[in-house]
């Protein structure tokens, strides 16, 4: 499983260049094995490789026909060498899972065609087939319990507590400028907000693009 840390909220690199390991050179490394402990080995590499990029670029979501098609991430040009779309849903499936289950650690999310998160859907026959093909994820490089922590200690560090902000504010506002959620996607601050209105620290009001929260 990945080393990304869990609570810090220090800023990411500024620089647009991210610097891919050796293994994303290596011709084999974008053909899944069929050897059991192989193909264990290369799914865990993917994934802390996704976890890594998206970080890095502050990317939440995968789309995955668009990221197979654009991004370096899945396509080496100078080795030729391109990993396929089963290939890269499987991984994704191995990232959603739990570390019980021989997961990732639910490190990813499938996000169905209405926008609402799912990680049972799947390729099905017949009708609505397409409707519900996998083919966009959450990408949990912090899950929203880890989010929750960051902004927990944003809000005892800068004396938030009692003070109410609306979310874009907590995304664009000056305040946050140069924070890891700076720009964040308002369904993964929501969900990350919920986990601190779960534990009473915080309260959402108001409607979808107006919404605020107090911290308590």
């Amino acid at each position: 499983m990945t080393s990304l840390p869990k609570s810090s909220a220090r800023p990411l690199p500024s620089s647009s260049t991210f610097s891919f390991p050796p293994s994303h050179s290596f011709p084999p490394f974008y053909t899944l094995q069929p050897t059991l402990l192989t193909r264990h080995a290369q799914l865990a590499k993917w994934s802390t490789l996704i976890l890594r990029y998206h970080a890095h670029h502050r990317l939440h979501r995968l789309h995955i026909s668009t990221a197979l098609s654009t991004s370096p991430l899945f396509h080496n040009r100078e080795i030729r060498k391109r990993l396929s779309r089963a290939s890269l849903v499987e991984i994704i499936d191995y990232m959603a899972k739990a570390e019980k289950d021989g997961g990732a650690g639910q490190r990813a999310e499938w996000i169905n065609n209405a926008g609402t998160a799912g990680g049972g859907v799947g390729i099905v026959g017949g009708k609505g087939a397409e409707k519900n093909r996998k083919e966009e994820a959450w990408i949990w490089w912090r899950r929203p319990e880890d989010w929750a922590e960051v902004l927990a200690g944003w809000v005892d560090g800068t004396g938030q507590k009692g003070t109410v902000l609306t979310f874009w504010e907590l995304v664009h506002g000056e305040a946050v400028k140069g924070e890891e959620w700076a720009g964040m996607e308002d369904e993964v601050l929501a969900r990350a907000l919920g986990v601190l209105v779960k534990r009473g620290k915080a309260q959402i009001f108001g409607e979808e693009g107006e919404r605020g929260v107090k911290f308590f």
